[in-house]
């Protein structure tokens, strides 16, 4: 049976092990590194934490008694419905530790990266659809031209990749978490995933924020195990953020040579969801070099990763990419990048009329009055100082600065040419030169 979440059609449980694609080998040193791992020597205890169905674990649990590795304790216990008591034979304890020492790995069972992709297509970014509704009250708290989201919305629902670019403090980065929060359904994450034998693990509690509703009452009667395949989490769409840290090796598999097991590089964790590139241009490699890293997953909605042994192999790249950058992109990329990324829009800086829109905004939310007088000094003293370039940051800073003021000098909220001016200095440092 499937179960839909949202329009997302869920994985179905495996049906028995010879269904499930993976070297029957590996299944059973899974299971019998987790019994001797965690000391469990129940079926039903056992299916929790290696993620499969009770009948599964117990075909699992019977060819390893065939091959003499467990045997039954001949003991029922009377806490859990009489269940029969499995225990490892000393050969199962050998071979346990012979595995142990090939791979570290034990818990949930992997999913083969083949049934993976066919879960991937299922819920995939490029099918969902984002209306200007959404859009509209995911970016509420912005002020934004209309035209930005008439911009932005189609770039969203086709779930390629967008440069957003234009001068810092204008908020590229709320609106890249705005489309973030415009997405609103649920994925399943697998807990890790299966190729050539290596398990790769690649649900983060860092990345993916689980949903409630996927938490099994052991006590409970009734489990939703049965369901869909619990190797998978149930999970927000995830998002990746990175900035000046990114670095192109953070992009390929992470090898744990004491485990030896591989971690999902960040864009296989964020598959499905958003993988933001904030502040383009201030990592130390240059952007070129990153961006040519993606022109094969933009393109083509593959990526190629490597395993130790040099064998390369592909992985489904299903992400929403969004490059956000203070600087022109004609400094930064060559016209092959520039036509490899779909969408690129502009967030600029508002004009006096917008500012001044903001300006009355924030200080209505933070319960500052507003002073004519103030305003006038503020537009015909300090901008000409800076050209007139307004940012949609300035108002906030502006009025935090006056608030902080303020309350310090214990005196009710109020805006002055002298606050203000006191708020600028803030804001900018004067350019002179210092003594060493």
């Amino acid at each position: 049976m499937n179960v839909h979440t949202g329009n997302v059609m869920s994985p179905p449980a495996p049906k028995g092990i010879a269904g499930m694609q993976l070297p029957v080998a590996m299944m059973r040193d899974i299971l019998i590194k987790t019994m001797f791992r965690m000391n469990i020597d129940l079926v039903t205890h056992l299916s929790r934490v290696i993620c499969l169905p009770v009948p599964v674990t117990q075909e699992l649990v019977d060819l390893a008694r065939s091959q003499l590795l467990l045997e039954a304790t001949g003991t029922m216990s009377a806490n859990s419905g009489n269940e029969m008591g499995y225990q490892l034979t000393d050969a199962g304890k050998a071979r346990a530790l012979d595995a142990l020492t090939q791979s570290e790995y034990f818990g949930p069972m992997p999913v083969p990266l083949a049934i993976y992709q066919e879960q991937v297509k299922r819920q995939s970014i490029r099918n969902i659809h984002v209306t200007r509704d959404q859009l509209t009250s995911a970016m509420g708290h912005l002020i934004l031209p209309p035209e930005l989201l008439g911009n932005l919305g189609p770039a969203v629902g086709a779930g390629r990749s967008i440069l957003m670019y234009g001068p810092p403090g204008n908020g590229k980065s709320s609106i890249s978490n705005g489309i973030r929060d415009a997405l609103g359904d649920k994925i399943y994450v697998p807990r890790a995933i299966e190729y050539s034998g290596q398990v790769i693990t690649v649900y983060d509690p860092i990345v993916h924020s689980a949903a409630e509703d996927n938490v099994d009452d052991p006590n409970s009667l009734r489990r939703t195990s049965g369901r869909y395949d619990t190797r998978y989490v149930r999970c927000e769409r995830p998002t990746v953020i990175t900035g000046g840290e990114l670095t192109v090796s953070m992009l390929d598999l992470v090898y744990n040579k004491t485990a030896r097991t591989y971690q999902a590089p960040l864009q296989l964790k964020s598959t499905g969801g958003i993988f933001i590139v904030d502040d383009l241009g201030r990592q130390v490699e240059p952007p070129q070099t990153l961006v040519n890293r993606w022109i094969v997953p933009l393109e083509e909605s593959k990526d190629i990763l490597a395993l130790q042994s040099g064998e390369k192999f592909e992985v489904p790249f299903d992400t929403l990419v969004i490059f956000s950058t203070n600087f022109h992109p004609n400094e930064i990329f060559d016209r092959a990048a520039l036509r490899r990324i779909f969408y690129k829009i502009k967030i600029d800086g508002p004009d006096q009329e917008g500012f001044l829109k903001i300006f009355a905004m924030v200080a209505r939310k933070k319960k500052m009055p507003l002073d004519e007088d103030t305003l006038i000094h503020l537009l015909n003293n300090r901008y000409p100082e800076i050209d007139n370039v307004y940012a949609n940051y300035q108002p906030i800073f502006l009025i935090d600065q006056m608030i902080s003021i303020c309350e310090f000098e214990g005196i009710p909220y109020q805006m002055t040419p002298e606050l203000i001016d006191r708020a600028w200095g803030n804001m900018f440092v004067k350019e002179e030169e210092i003594i060493h």
